[in-house]
């Protein structure tokens, strides 16, 4: 008894295996709720056709095997809360019912005769939204099995008093209809969930990304501004420090502690000055930095290694800007791309003339390759899938520097007829960056 009531809970109550494709990602109750408006439908359609229109047919077998899905709707709510979700074989199953009922009823009001066996499309373009691959495949070939079977196995409806009989080609026609429907519909249907749900899981990537830079952001600042309140105390005890060892006399035991004292002062001086310099949100003062100074602090990490970076603003004063975080990891990201590729140098060469605020980085890499460049800012789109990448951070990088008012521009060097490298240039509109409209 107990295995039985295990083996009904794994089938219905989902959520045990999310990295199951398609678990869990769909309530019960959602699909209850569409399972009623499909009893209400037939049976206003059965009643319809046997007393609006007088035709003759099994009308209490349709009743009752419409009351059967009443009944199993009924026993699943009672059975299991609101808060239940199916996993991917239990909402295949149950649609799978959902298919069986409609076939039942349509044998028994003319097949594919009747106008309504179009519905016969509607489980699986459901499963091609929410359900596996698999699953939709499986009630995709159930469905055209119950569509072939409907062509040649039904009872007929008494259209007209002498009968009417419909000509196999047409009845034919409506068979490939179907048959493409099915096929066509659940393709779409699935391609469309899908490309949602990679979107969905990039944007959420992206402001997962936002949230840890601004953490780092938010701790900058609260450490700048310690540094800021803490260095006036420090500057007194340094200074009583100092005019306490010019009073101890030569040789005595205290002169070597005093010394210690005042070095140590020096150096928390010299840790203060440096915390005070990094980006935050503390004081205006460490809100905002000049153009050269933003894209500085965010390459530097990635100056390190055999690949030189190379910060060339043009002459002149530099507009200032804040330091924002969406463009400090943007930035950050799309360097760290270009110094994976590139053979020695990567270079971000600034421009602040009106109307625009730009930023070309080039490296002198291999380039992009020319199926990838059409594509790229897009969500998954990746060259170095070889190396374990998911192709989401330069459409994090873009989005990020979107959401900052910049438009992001991907192409490759040519020079002498060759490929010397890629460029991402980054513009801004003036006025946008430099007022920090959208910091």
């Amino acid at each position: 008894m107990n295995d039985r009531h295990t083996a009904i809970q794994d089938l219905f109550v989902a959520g045990t295996h999310p990295g199951t494709s398609g678990s869990g990602r769909v309530r019960l109750q959602t699909l209850v709720l569409i399972r009623w408006i499909a009893v209400i439908g037939q049976s206003f359609s059965v009643l319809l056709i046997r007393f609006g229109l007088d035709f003759e047919f099994p009308f209490l077998p349709c009743l009752l095997t419409i009351l059967a899905s009443a009944i199993l709707n009924v026993v699943l709510a009672v059975q299991y809360p609101v808060t239940a979700r199916l996993s991917d074989r239990g909402a295949a199953l149950f649609l799978a019912y959902d298919l069986l009922q409609l076939a039942a009823l349509l044998y028994m009001t003319g097949g594919l005769t009747n106008p309504f066996v179009i519905l016969i499309l509607v489980p699986v373009t459901i499963s091609a939204t929410i359900l596996s691959v698999l699953s939709t495949a499986a009630l995709g070939l159930l469905a055209l099995i119950f569509t072939s079977l409907l062509a040649f196995w039904y009872l007929p409806l008494p259209w007209t008093s002498t009968g009417l009989d419909f000509p196999a080609l047409y009845v034919g026609a409506i068979w490939m209809a179907l048959a493409l429907g099915i096929v066509f519909m659940s393709a779409y249907a699935g391609r469309l969930a899908f490309e949602t749900k990679r979107m969905s899981e990039a944007l959420s990537a992206t402001q997962l990304a936002l949230s840890r830079e601004q953490q780092l952001s938010a701790v900058g600042g609260i450490a700048a501004a310690a540094a800021h309140e803490l260095g006036t105390p420090l500057g007194t005890i340094h200074l009583v420090a100092k005019e306490l060892s010019r009073e101890i006399e030569p040789g005595s035991p205290l002169t070597e502690d005093m010394e210690l004292l005042v070095s140590q002062t020096e150096r928390c001086r010299d840790i203060l000055a440096e915390l005070s310099r990094r980006p935050g949100d503390g004081d205006d003062q460490f809100r905002k930095t000049t153009i050269v100074g933003l894209v500085e602090a965010a390459v530097e990490p990635y100056d390190v290694g055999p690949v030189r970076i190379k910060v060339i603003p043009q002459t002149g004063h530099p507009p200032e800007v804040p330091r924002s975080p969406e463009v400090l990891h943007g930035l950050a990201n799309l360097t760290e791309n270009a110094a994976d590729y590139a053979v020695n140098e990567v270079k971000l060469s600034i421009y602040w003339d009106a109307p625009e605020i730009t930023i070309m980085l080039d490296d002198d890499g291999p380039g992009f390759p020319v199926e990838v460049l059409k594509t790229l800012g897009e969500p998954y789109t990746t060259t170095r899938r070889e190396r374990g990448g998911m192709g989401l951070g330069v459409f994090i990088a873009t989005t990020l520097l979107g959401h900052s008012g910049a438009r992001v521009h991907f192409s490759n060097r040519i020079e002498d007829d060759r490929m010397c490298g890629a460029r991402v240039a980054i513009h801004w509109p003036s006025g946008i960056i430099d007022q920090g409209q959208h910091s």
